[in-house]
C-alpha cells in the first residue's frame, strides 16, 4: 500500500461523522473531532485517531454519556469543580479550559478540576487552549489505567498521570511541556504495537524486572516511572491533585478502559490557567521567555548533539510539516478506520489528492 496520507480536516471530519453516527449531537461530535485531529497534527499518534476504534467500543457498551450534563458543582472565585457526567473527556476538559481562561482575566490565577470525565487525549491539548489568550496553562490528570506499581512494589496502583504546561513567546513558538510520569506514556506504546514496532529497552519490565520489549505483551509487566523513585512520587501528587481533590477514581478505583468498556471510569483531570500580565508587562514576560529559549538553544552542546531542542518545538516542527504534507497513517491503522467506517455506516477516509479510498 501506498504512503495514506490526511489532512486535518478530513480526520476531524471523520472522526465527527462517527460521532455523530453513534448519537452524540453534531455540535460535540465536530468539537470531539477537531481536538482529536490536533493530537495527530501535534505528533501526538497515541492519542489521535488511533483512539477512535476503542471509543466506539466504549459507546456501544453503554459506557459513556452521549449527551451529558457538563455541569460546575463547587466555585469560588478562582476555582471550580466540574461534573462531566460520564460524557467524553474532550467536551469536559474543553468547558473546563475556558472556565479556567475565564477565571484567570479576572483572578489572574485559576484551577478548575473535573471527575466523571473520560480520557480526553493528549494533556498540551488544553494546556495549549491559554496560549492563544496570552496565558500560561498547566494541566494534570489521572491515567485511564494503572501501569505502575508504587516504588519497589508489583501491584499496579498507579497511572502514567501526566502532566503538561504551556507557556507563551514572542517570536520564537512557545514552551510546551507534554509528559507522562512514566518513561513512556501508554499511548505510545498502543502506537507502537499499531506500527508493529518493538519498544526501546527502559520503556517497560516484566515482573521479574526484566526489559520488555515487544507492545503485545505489555499486559505482561509495566512501565518505568520517570527518575525512579522521583517519577513514582510525581505520579502520586498528580493523581491526588487531579483525581482525588475532584472525588474522581484514584489508585485501586481506576479502571482499565483498555480493557473494560462499560464501566464508569470516573476520570479526574485538573487546568490551571496563569495571566503573567497579573504579574508585569506581558510583551516584556514574553520577550524574556524567547531571550531564554536562545539562551538555551545556543548553549555549547556535547559531542555528536546537532541541536539542543525545546520542550514542544519539535511537536512544532511536525505540526507544519503535517500542514504540508498531511499526516501519514500507518496502514494497519488505516485498514481498522476502514472497517469502522463500514460498521457505522459513514463515508471512510480517503488519502490526500485521491477521489477514492484505498
Amino acid at each position: 500500500m501506498s504512503e495514506f496520507r490526511v489532512s486535518a480536516s478530513q480526520l476531524a471530519s471523520f472522526i465527527a461523522s462517527a460521532m455523530s453516527s453513534l448519537g452524540i449531537p453534531n455540535q460535540d461530535a465536530q468539537i470531539i473531532g477537531e481536538l482529536m485531529a490536533e493530537a495527530d497534527m501535534q505528533g501526538s499518534d497515541g492519542h489521535g485517531v488511533i483512539r477512535l476504534a476503542p471509543y466506539v467500543k466504549r459507546i456501544l457498551a453503554g459506557g459513556l454519556n452521549l449527551q451529558p450534563n457538563i455541569k460546575v458543582v463547587q466555585e469560588r472565585t478562582a476555582m471550580a469543580l466540574i461534573d462531566g457526567d460520564n460524557g467524553m473527556g474532550h467536551l469536559v476538559m474543553k468547558q473546563a479550559t475556558e472556565l479556567a481562561i475565564q477565571k484567570a482575566k479576572s483572578s489572574g490565577i485559576a484551577w478548575v478540576g473535573s471527575r466523571l470525565s473520560n480520557h480526553a487525549g493528549p494533556a498540551s491539548l488544553y494546556a495549549r487552549m491559554a496560549l492563544k489568550h496570552d496565558m500560561i496553562g498547566l494541566y494534570f490528570a489521572v491515567g485511564n489505567a494503572n501501569h505502575l506499581p508504587p516504588w519497589g512494589g508489583l501491584d499496579m496502583l498507579l497511572s502514567t498521570n501526566p502532566i503538561a504546561a504551556a507557556i507563551p513567546s514572542l517570536n520564537e513558538a512557545p514552551i510546551v511541556l507534554d509528559m507522562a510520569t512514566t518513561v513512556a506514556a501508554y499511548g505510545k506504546v498502543k502506537a507502537k504495537a499499531q506500527r508493529g514496532e518493538m519498544m526501546p529497552e527502559g520503556w517497560m519490565i516484566d515482573r521479574q524486572g526484566k526489559p520488555l520489549l515487544d507492545p503485545t505483551k505489555s499486559d505482561e509487566g509495566f512501565l518505568l516511572p520517570i527518575g525512579g523513585y522521583k517519577g513514582y512520587g510525581l505520579s502520586l501528587i498528580v493523581g491526588i491533585l487531579a483525581g482525588t481533590l475532584n472525588g474522581a477514581a484514584m489508585g485501586s478505583q481506576v479502571i482499565d478502559f483498555n480493557k473494560d468498556f462499560s464501566t464508569t471510569t470516573n476520570t479526574g483531570q485538573a487546568i490551571a490557567v496563569i495571566d503573567p500580565a497579573a504579574f508585569g508587562d506581558i510583551v516584556e514576560f514574553k520577550q524574556n521567555v524567547d531571550r531564554l529559549i536562545g539562551e538555551l538553544r545556543n548553549a555549547e552542546r556535547m559531542p555528536g548533539v546537532e541541536r539542543i531542542w525545546l520542550p514542544g518545538e519539535q511537536s512544532h516542527h511536525k505540526r507544519l510539516a503535517h500542514e504540508k504534507q498531511g499526516v501519514l497513517l500507518a496502514p494497519s491503522l488505516v485498514k481498522q478506520l476502514h472497517e469502522l467506517a463500514a460498521q457505522l455506516g459513514v463515508s471512510p477516509l480517503s488519502p490526500l489528492n485521491s477521489l477514492s479510498p484505498l
